[in-house]
């Protein structure tokens, strides 16, 4: 199993809501209000103040979600050489990697990134960043579901922790 499967399964249902949950329903509110708001062509609303506050919230949440995974798992399982295959790597990599996209949401709803720009492009932008997440966050799903030595090779898998060749 990958750590990143790991991490969910563990204290339930605790890290499956603080880890998964939460930030994929401020991501999906934020997704859905962007659609709403293509559609209707409208840029203030209950919608627009909905998907400002979900980008704003998920974006600090997010970085705090980085942090601390980044000091309690990846550093360690890092020098200790603890990764479990690359599926493993991939897994992890690809969930904090979605910092990226939700922390420009972020940045981008406090008028801190690109605030010079035209409501137009701030809205393109916004939405690109939502597709980013959206891409990397299934990549992580993916992998963190795969067996986390499926890309090894059968003669490797004797160097691996725990596994005997047989």
């Amino acid at each position: 199993m990958t750590h990143y499967m790991e991490l969910l399964m563990t204290n339930q249902p605790w890290n499956l809501i603080i880890y998964m949950a939460i930030p994929v329903i401020l991501a999906e509110t934020i997704a859905i209000s962007e659609l709403y708001l293509l559609f209707t062509g409208k840029d203030t609303g209950t919608v627009k103040t909905l998907s400002k506050v979900s980008g704003i919230i998920v974006g600090w949440y997010f970085l705090g979600i980085f942090i601390n995974l980044l000091f309690t798992a990846v550093i360690p399982l890092t020098t200790s050489n603890g990764w479990r295959g690359i599926a493993d790597v991939i897994a992890v990599g690809f969930y904090l990697l979605g910092l990226i996209p939700l922390f420009g949401i972020a940045l981008l709803d406090m008028n801190l990134l690109y605030s010079s720009a035209s409501q137009r492009e701030r809205n393109k932008l916004h939405a690109i960043f939502v597709g980013v997440f959206l891409v990397v966050a299934h990549i992580a799903m993916i992998f963190g579901m795969a067996d986390p030595n499926m890309f090894l090779a059968e003669g490797d898998m004797k160097h691996m922790p725990g596994m005997s060749h047989p």
